[in-house]
């Protein structure tokens, strides 16, 4: 028996739309970054880009559990001495809650040469609306918890 291959003319990519006003931002980063990588089609090649296009709607409203508003911190720095710039998660949200999504989706991806065109099939809107209504996106409804298998 041999291993299946995909080859770039086989893809076929399917639209999802993911609600950020549903779902925590991490666990909105893990399905768009499974959805872009294309983890649950049985056609998956690790060198061949076989993932869909995700859009994210609703990114102002962004949910975080804990205290992560306060409590996480992106750190950036200029290369020069005391250049270093700190922002809270909750100061990022409001200067650009679209760069929030996008840089923890970008965390998820595997760092090789195909981040940038998975990256490139993320589309993300701060409001409920969006213009590609014309390639019919699927809602794609996340899985709500496991259940007990000793529940009665």
């Amino acid at each position: 028996m041999k291993t299946y291959s995909a080859k770039p003319t086989d893809v076929s990519r399917v639209w999802h739309i993911l609600d950020a006003s549903l779902t925590p931002l991490g666990r909105l980063s893990t399905i768009a970054a499974r959805l872009l990588l294309g983890k649950d089609k049985p056609t998956i090649t690790s060198h061949i880009d076989v993932g869909d296009y995700v859009i994210i709607i609703n990114a102002d409203s962004l949910i975080t559990t804990g205290n992560k508003l306060r409590g996480k911190t992106y750190y950036r720095h200029s290369g020069f001495p005391g250049g270093l710039y700190k922002r809270t998660l909750e100061e990022s949200i409001k200067k650009d809650s679209v760069e929030v999504i996008r840089h923890s989706v970008r965390g998820m991806l595997p760092v090789n040469k195909l981040r940038k065109a998975r990256l490139d099939r993320l589309k993300i809107y701060a409001g409920n609306e969006h213009h590609h209504n014309a390639q019919n996106p699927q809602k794609f409804e996340p899985k709500k918890g496991r259940a007990k298998d000793n529940e009665q």
